[in-house]
């Protein structure tokens, strides 16, 4: 069990801990071989032994010796590195947050499970007393942490740091262990406050403000920190610097800037905890006040599938990932949980979470399968999943949810125009008795997005054209001859009818090579083209598999398969919905499956028309 390293250095290895050599200031010396920590032994962990609120712990306790395993030991200028890079990238020496995994060593040493044989394990305190000397000895003067290069002094490695070392400093006092090291992480975690609570520290709050994930982990890590230890200078500036999150950090539409725009993955998935977090040590109300606003964005950008499996993100609009859905129920580990905490405050926003009773049936589902736990790759640990558990989570039940998702805007109401403006971004959002149809224009924010059109939803058919990021064989537009896309770049837009029945939108790229007009109407949706060469109208739908669907010339699409036609029309047929697309007259098109799947079946595939033209085309997508 215990090949790679020295087996003796197991039975040493308290001892060890009384002896080890003099260190650097926060640095370990090389202290030796690390004993191997042993492996679990076949088929374990037990499913069954896991409360349901710890399930997520299974399969990092079946990864953690692995993990362990790996720390530098032979080359004193990096002993304790967590070398192999197995929670962040890139997996250098340099890079703190490598080292974030000490909060998952900490825990599973301190904590007494009958399924955690590692509690209490001398290999495993040794391992962790020589990752934090690395980690420790990777601060900077100043109290910062480095992540892309050795004498980087990054928002993001400190930020986040402040929040495991501070939980990692937790867990050593409840257990008394590794005194000297305890006293070295508060003192580092003093010198990284008062550098990132300094309002004036452009590193950390620049102007105008970006990444604002990154600036709210400081602010969680901070807030247990001076729990800890307290400070009445820190905890004032704590205060401070929560107010000039809420005045910086958010975009008047709703969202937090992802840098200078939205993304659904870094703000609901990322921030939101991260909000929850700092609000449990704070109680700080503008936390909850931020939560308010944005979950009322959040009630435009996740349409609700109607079968209720789950919501389908406005993607397109997202500045820096791919997040393109999430499960009515999402299953452990869900890095969204700890936002939950907001729920009994927002009620709103328990639309977005799994109810409780549906979790719980899904956790029992999780303790009752037989297959093995497995063990997780180096890049698919994340330290987060466990570092919140502690917190809990306030699900909704199943009546506050089906209440939270009858008030969303799109199922509450059937007729509105929603335009939201900030920073040169336009975010647009119709509805009408048969469709949902959301927009994006103006300045983008990053190469990522994407401009346009972005989504057509209908009340019982779901999600029918979807527009993704980072992707121009996945979006709603016109693509020229030359392979120039208008969604890939800025398109002004004028609009007009918002309280007529009919909603109109006239957008062009900065050359003027594409202009498209666009009406609105009941239960359609008209796109009139006009490019300065041939063209082609490109239109992402989302199919499901017992869908029905043929070109008007007779010929079948299959699920799953690419397919070409001459024709000039596309009929979808999905239960009792028709949609029906017509662009003129009859054209060779081609119809294309790609590799985009929504929800956790993977049954909803995208499937991308193209539509060539020689320069103008009148397409019409009609919803009944």
């Amino acid at each position: 069990m215990f090949g790679r390293r020295r087996l003796l250095a197991l039975a040493a290895g308290a001892a060890a801990l009384a002896v080890l050599p003099g260190r650097r200031a926060y640095g370990a010396v090389a202290g030796g071989p690390l004993a191997d920590l042993a492996l679990l032994p076949e088929g374990a962990p037990d499913r069954r032994a896991f409360a349901p609120a710890e399930q997520r712990y299974a399969p990092y306790l079946k990864t953690l010796a692995p993990m362990v395993n790996d720390i530098e030991d032979v080359n004193p200028d990096t002993y304790g590195f967590m070398a192999g890079g197995w929670w962040r990238t890139p997996a250098a020496w340099y890079n703190a947050r490598v080292q974030e995994h000490v909060y998952t060593m900490a825990w599973f040493y301190a904590n007494a499970r009958p399924w955690n044989p590692y509690a209490g394990d001398p290999a495993l305190l040794a391992a962790l007393d020589a990752a934090l000397g690395h980690y420790l000895k990777l601060q900077h003067d100043d109290g910062s942490w480095p992540e892309y290069s050795p004498n980087e002094h990054g928002r993001a490695p400190t930020g986040f740091g402040l929040g495991y070392l501070s939980k990692t400093l937790e867990v050593l006092r409840g257990a008394g262990a590794l005194p000297e090291r305890q006293e070295q992480i508060r003192q580092a975690l003093r010198k990284a406050m008062a550098w990132f609570l300094d309002l004036e520290n452009r590193s950390v709050w620049p102007k105008p403000l970006d990444y604002a994930n990154q600036n709210t982990s400081g602010l969680a890590g901070a807030g247990l920190a001076l729990k800890l230890d307290p400070d009445p200078v820190l905890r004032q500036k704590l205060t401070d610097a929560i107010a000039a999150l809420a005045r910086e950090g958010q975009s008047p539409a709703g969202y937090f800037y992802e840098p200078r725009g939205t993304d659904m993955n870094y703000n609901f998935e990322v921030m939101l905890p991260e909000m929850a977090e700092t609000w449990h040590a704070t109680g700080d109300p503008v936390l909850v006040d931020m939560t308010r606003k944005f979950t009322d964005w959040l009630g435009y950008n996740l349409i609700r599938e109607p079968d209720g499996s789950g919501y389908i993100c406005n993607v397109a609009i997202s500045a820096r990932s791919q997040t393109r859905y999430y499960d009515d129920t999402r299953i452990d580990p869900d890095r969204t949980n700890l936002g939950s905490l907001f729920v009994p405050e927002v009620p709103e926003l328990g639309a977005f979470f799994s109810a409780r009773e549906d979790l719980a049936e899904a956790r029992a589902a999780w303790a009752a399968d037989p297959t093995p736990v497995a063990q997780l790759a180096k890049q698919d640990t994340s330290p987060r999943i466990l570092a919140h558990a502690p917190f809990g989570e306030a699900m909704p039940s199943r009546k506050a949810k089906r209440k939270a998702v009858a008030r969303l805007p799109y199922l509450k109401r059937k007729r509105f125009v929603e335009l939201r403006e900030d920073l040169g971004q336009q975010y647009l959002y119709v509805r009408r008795p048969g469709l949902y149809l959301g927009g994006h224009f103006g300045t983008r924010a990053t190469s990522y997005a994407r401009m346009g059109l972005t989504f057509l939803w209908h009340p019982e058919a779901g999600m029918v054209v979807h527009s993704l990021n980072n992707n121009n064989q996945g979006c709603w537009g016109t693509v020229l001859a030359s392979g120039a896309f208008d969604a890939n770049g800025n398109l002004a837009a004028e609009f007009s009818g918002f309280d007529d029945d009919v909603v109109g939108i006239r957008y062009r790229t900065p050359n003027s090579s594409v202009v498209t007009e666009v009406s609105v109407s009941r239960n359609s949706v008209r796109r009139v083209v006009t490019a300065t060469s041939a063209a082609t109208e490109q239109i992402p739908l989302i199919l499901h598999p017992t869908d029905v669907v043929s070109f008007t010339d007779g010929t079948p699409v299959a699920y799953g398969a690419n397919a070409t036609a001459t024709a000039n029309g596309l009929d979808l047929r999905r239960g009792r919905s028709l949609v029906s697309i017509r662009w003129g007259a009859a054209r060779a098109v081609n119809f294309r499956f790609g590799s985009s799947s929504y929800m956790r079946d993977g049954k909803r595939l995208l499937h991308v028309l193209r539509v060539p033209h020689e320069g103008a085309l009148d397409v019409t997508v009609e919803l009944a």
